[in-house]
């Protein structure tokens, strides 16, 4: 009988070229444990300043970066202050913000930073400590799947078990947060995963299989675009917060008076461009200007720059913009088309596609001369006939919509302002004249109160030589004003103005307009004729920085003199006005924007030639 080959044989596996050449590597590669190799990593990716509290399972990380030199940790007094100010240092700098805790409670007091970065696609990058490897899926001690809990608000999640993988997640964390449509990436590492140690191996490789980012453009799609652009009798440049994210204030200029539409700037693009310029109309949306608004109206042509047709703008979708075609630039493909059709659309950065789009429009006013003077005389009428304003309160306190006017006036431009949400929010929008991008710093997407102090922290830590200015409101500021010990105690010298109207102003605002001025539990006991609890003056004096109360019109300006002559400590200015006063105008929510109100119960007459 033949012999037949034994089962026991065992075949030799030789190593791939590219498994020699990696063992080669790591024979030569530095030995560091995991919690080495996330500051290395750091280090060699240019991360200069970081937000944290530490806890159990981040402790070994901690350990290593006590001895770091080439980054600066701020330890903050609440995980959630570490996220805004991660949000505030990005969006001041346009650089990563990075923002740490531990696991489990530590983990999640991050969550509401990290889906307030998704919606407004900061740059960001948090680092969590988690349990033992051998300890996941038990209930362990603050135990808790932060990787599968932010899936849905970030670009994407790791879960590192193991420290050879670790340079490896964090260069591509950096990656992923930085490119394209920014926005939060959460990096999740076990304990022993910090502890173990491993060849340090960089650059590392870096495979995102399916990652691949779309920045050039179309050429047709632009060409198209340009035709269209020429063409138009009322177009409107509709710009978002994706050109300053994208860093395109200088080519949208350029764009913009190569063209001579009018502009119009979402919450999110206040100072993308210049306020001072003549094709400026505002802001849009729920508490836009009346010419912003009604251009979008009556415009045939919307050139939508980083925008995502927001109903915060749309107002009801089906009613918006009922005239108009639509060319929808946006890196993000999944943004275009998802609310209002695009009759072109157009994938890619928004810096590159605007040169693009420059030649192509240049070329083709040759053919077809555009003349928007009909447009603009109609919007010029409506700029005369609703201009943007405000009435001194009836009982005697102090405007709000003065007061911050007055700190964009005696602050300027170069000054950074990060506001809160709600009324003080959109006053800060309205009132402050913008004329560089990332000047202007709030919760958009997410609606996050608490926003402002720890943002205007991270931005001055950012920008140690620009005035900071934070604009919150007495709800907003009891959310989050345990990081003016955080400022205190490093040297962080913003400003504060609390604009003190004794309650969850936005709030009120709806209940005066909508449910019969019902105050549903919306008086907050702060300000004037209360019995002051608590005392903002003497908190701020608890946390070491200059406290100051202005009740009348007399004392608004030295008190704002004097927070900006002081610089070596916080300052918080308890600013005691008028709980009736309205952000005006107004599109109540769930109707079209021709239905804006100028005031209340005064529509303008939007048909009217």
């Amino acid at each position: 009988m033949a012999g037949k080959p034994s089962d026991n044989v065992s075949e030799t596996i030789e190593p791939t070229p590219e498994e020699l050449r990696k063992a080669q590597l790591a024979s030569k590669a530095p030995l560091l444990t995991g919690s080495g190799a996330i500051l290395k990593s750091l280090e060699l990716l240019g991360i200069k300043d970081v937000f944290g509290l530490p806890g159990g399972a981040i402790m070994p990380f901690y350990d290593e970066l006590m001895s770091a030199d080439k980054i600066r940790h701020i330890l903050v007094r609440h995980e959630q202050g570490a996220g805004h100010a991660a949000e505030g240092y990005a969006s001041a700098s346009g650089k990563l913000g990075v923002a740490i805790a531990t696991s489990g409670p530590g983990a999640t007091n991050l969550v509401t930073a990290i889906a307030d970065a998704h919606m407004d696609s900061v740059p960001m990058l948090a680092i969590t400590g988690q349990v033992f490897s051998t300890s996941m899926g038990t209930d362990a001690f603050q135990e808790v799947d932060i990787s599968g809990v932010t899936m849905p608000i970030t670009k994407h999640s790791f879960l590192v078990t193991k420290p050879e993988e670790i340079p490896g997640v964090i260069a591509a964390a950096v990656h992923i947060a930085t490119t394209g449509r920014p926005g939060p990436v959460l990096v999740d590492v076990t304990k022993d995963a910090q502890q173990k140690s491993a060849p340090f191996l960089w650059p590392p490789d870096i495979d995102l299989p399916g990652y691949h980012p779309v920045t050039k453009a179309n050429a047709k799609q632009v060409q198209l675009a340009a035709q269209m652009i020429a063409k138009a009798k009322k177009p409107v440049l509709y710009v978002g917060g994706g050109v300053i994210r994208a860093g395109a204030h200088k080519e949208l200029a350029a764009f913009a008076e190569a063209v001579g539409a009018p502009v119009v700037t979402t919450l999110m693009a206040r100072g993308a461009f210049p306020d001072s310029s003549p094709l400026t109309l505002g802001m849009p949306g729920m508490h836009g200007t009346v010419p912003a608004v009604l251009s979008f109206q009556e415009s045939d042509l919307l050139i939508v720059l980083g925008a995502r047709f927001d109903d915060r703008v749309t107002g009801k979708p089906s009613e918006f913009a009922p005239l108009a075609e639509v060319i929808h630039v946006d890196v993000d493909p999944a943004e275009i088309g998802k609310i209002r059709h695009a009759e072109v659309p157009i994938v890619g950065d928004v810096k590159d596609v605007l040169q693009d789009l420059l030649s192509a429009f240049t070329e083709a006013a040759k053919e077809h001369t555009p003349d928007y003077s009909q447009w603009w005389d109609r919007l010029h009428l409506l700029q005369e006939q609703y201009p943007l304003g405000f009435d001194e309160p009836d009982d005697g306190l102090l405007s709000p919509q003065g007061v911050i006017q007055k700190i964009g006036e005696m602050s300027g431009p170069e000054a950074i302002y990060a506001a809160g949400v709600g009324q003080h929010q959109m006053w800060s929008a309205q009132f402050i004249k913008y004329e560089r991008p990332n000047s202007w710093l709030n919760s958009g997407g997410a609606g996050t109160m608490g926003y402002a102090i720890p943002a205007a922290m991270g931005a001055k830590v950012a920008e140690p030589e620009r005035l900071v200015w934070a604009i919150d409101g007495d709800g907003c500021f009891q959310m989050t004003n345990q990081e003016l010990a955080t400022c205190t105690i490093n040297k962080i010298p913003i400003k504060v103005a609390i604009i003190n109207n004794s309650s969850l102003g936005m709030v009120r605002q709806w209940q005066s307009l909508f449910y019969d001025g019902r105050h549903s539990f919306t008086d907050l006991d702060t300000g004037h004729d209360t019995v002051m609890v608590p005392d903002f003056v003497k908190l701020a004096d608890a946390y070491g920085a200059l406290g100051i109360r202005v009740r009348t019109k007399e004392e608004v300006e030295p008190a704002i003199k004097l927070a900006m002559e002081t610089n070596d400590r916080p300052v918080v200015i308890d600013f005691i006005v008028s709980k009736d006063s309205m952000v005006w105008p107004m599109v109540p929510q769930g109707v079209g924007n021709s239905e804006v109100q100028y005031a209340r119960d005064h529509a303008p007459d939007w048909d009217e030639e």
